[in-house]
């Protein structure tokens, strides 16, 4: 059953309902008009390197949602044996964005429940640095972060905060 308040939902190209409001980098609807921040296409299969290369960019220009959309590609199109890593990556980013926006239990829960991932994830398929990804060193960024929002407070300026995932920069 439907109600009209569902006819006038935004919808993407294929006639899925999907809100077309514009969003600013850490993903906040904006008011309809606002110049806002090009959205990330979904469902985007990208080779893993493209992944990271793509997700770096973003976080580099204080885009964390943004990143963590790219990650969530690669976790709901990769092989089921690097789910729980991409996942771990998407949540990262999410507690960036969180820790960003001023939400601090939720920002420092999700960075330290990406740690405890990306870690678990290394350790048990025996690859530490998958991708080229620093996997111990992504770890202990969001647990230091996680530490800084819980002791300061307040948001955090997520260009200055972004990780380096392969430990490079790049």
């Amino acid at each position: 059953m439907s109600s009209a308040s569902d006819d006038r939902r935004d919808r993407d190209t294929e006639g899925r309902a999907r809100n077309a409001r514009p969003r600013d980098g850490l993903g906040r609807p904006l008011p309809y008009g606002t110049d806002g921040v090009e959205r990330q296409p979904e469902g985007v299969v990208r080779a893993p390197e493209e992944t990271v290369t793509e997700a770096q960019a973003l976080l580099a220009a204080g885009k964390p949602f943004h990143a963590h959309e790219v990650f969530e590609d690669a976790w709901k199109s990769g092989p089921d044996e690097e789910r729980a890593l991409w996942r771990g990556l998407a949540q990262l980013a999410v507690g960036l964005t969180h820790a960003a926006r001023g939400n601090v239990t939720g920002g420092a829960r999700l960075l330290r429940r990406g740690a405890g991932a990306v870690e678990e994830w290394g350790v048990e398929a025996e690859q530490p640095r998958p991708y080229g990804l620093e996997l111990a060193k992504l770890a202990a960024w969001a647990r230091e972060l996680a530490g800084t929002v819980e002791k300061d407070g307040a948001a955090v300026d997520a260009e200055v905060w972004a990780p380096r995932l392969r430990g490079d920069g790049a």
